[in-house]
């Protein structure tokens, strides 16, 4: 056990410094290419830090545990906006682009409600799986028409020749932050899952609390670096684009190898609430054009809750008391 504790702790230092990275190359190549700060973290930094689940997941079907699959990717998507945005604001008030509440962020709520209504039958099978991930393909394309479109300014060929060789160092910055993020992420992941099974926990609640919270770290980590450094942009978009991903190409992707078989209490539970989640931030973004400390704070407290509820339920279910 102690030696997974400290496995646990060095993947968290190395986690810090390899969204450091991430953050700090992503944030100059968009301003260097003239590209909205959100495409990069919507698109580069979001997959990168979803690459955890991403690989958690497809293990997890190949084993059989599928469980632990779906709970990792509705715990990581509650994670990523209750505790991920909640703590990002309380570190710095996050300032809301206008354009995120019109196109960003209702494709997150589109595509959150998209894969609650194909669970609704109990089963994401290979169809489904199909139709989110070519949701992914449409979503990518999108994004990269839309930064083109939005970009203030074009890179001229000298420009280009110019800045290759910093260029080079941030790309260098980006692709060494992701490969960080993902080693430290299954350190964390590893010594996670065996303090948690020593203690008896089902494969679902492992999946939607510890495994989540794990696979999450990425995004926490690169959330909290980019909004301390002033960089809401790649901060919202790192969160929005993560909750994309894992939807449209974790679960479209092991729905395509697996089926997913939804217990009736998850339709009932866990998918409304990341539905809710997702739901409130719009009414939260308008006020101001601001996230502030106050709704950060709502936030983190929403996602304790949610774990409290959580928790509890399995208590009553194993144990017998409340």
């Amino acid at each position: 056990m102690i030696f997974h504790l400290f496995f646990f702790i060095v993947g968290l230092a190395i986690l810090y410094f390899g969204a450091k990275g991430l953050v700090g190359g992503a944030s100059r190549l968009a301003s260097f290419f003239g590209i909205r700060p959100i495409i990069i973290g919507i698109t580069i930094v979001a997959f990168g830090t979803s690459a955890p689940e991403a690989s958690v997941c497809i293990i997890a079907a190949i084993k059989e545990t599928k469980d632990v699959a779906i709970g990792t990717i509705i715990g990581s998507n509650i994670a990523n906006i209750g505790l991920i945005l909640g703590l990002s604001a309380l570190v710095s008030p996050l300032k809301i682009d206008s354009a995120i509440l019109r196109k960003e962020l209702p494709i997150m709520i589109i595509t959150t409600l998209a894969i609650y209504i194909l669970a609704m039958d109990g089963k994401i099978g290979f169809y489904d799986g199909l139709l989110l991930f070519s949701g992914i393909i449409v979503f990518v394309v999108f994004c990269y028409l839309s930064g083109r479109k939005d970009s203030s300014y074009h890179v001229t060929l000298l420009e280009f020749k110019q800045g290759t060789g910093a260029q080079g160092k941030n790309i260098a910055l980006c692709i060494g932050g992701i490969l960080a993020l993902i080693g430290s992420a299954h350190l964390i992941i590893n010594s996670a899952l065996f303090l948690a099974k020593t203690f008896g926990i089902s494969e679902f609640i492992i999946g939607v609390s510890l495994v989540a919270f794990g696979t999450s770290l990425p995004e926490l980590a690169t959330a909290i670096v980019a909004s301390y450094r002033k960089e809401a942009d790649i901060c919202l978009g790192n969160v929005i684009g993560s909750n994309i991903f894992n939807i449209l190409f974790v679960v479209g992707l092991v729905a395509m190898i697996t089926p997913f078989y939804i217990e009736k209490r998850v339709l009932i539970f866990q998918f409304p609430i990341m539905l809710l989640f997702s739901i409130i931030l719009i009414p939260m973004m308008k006020k101001d054009f601001i996230l502030s400390r106050k709704e950060g704070v709502g936030l983190f407290l929403g996602y304790i809750a949610f774990m409290v509820c959580l928790f509890n339920s399995w208590i009553r279910d194993t144990i017998g008391f409340i």
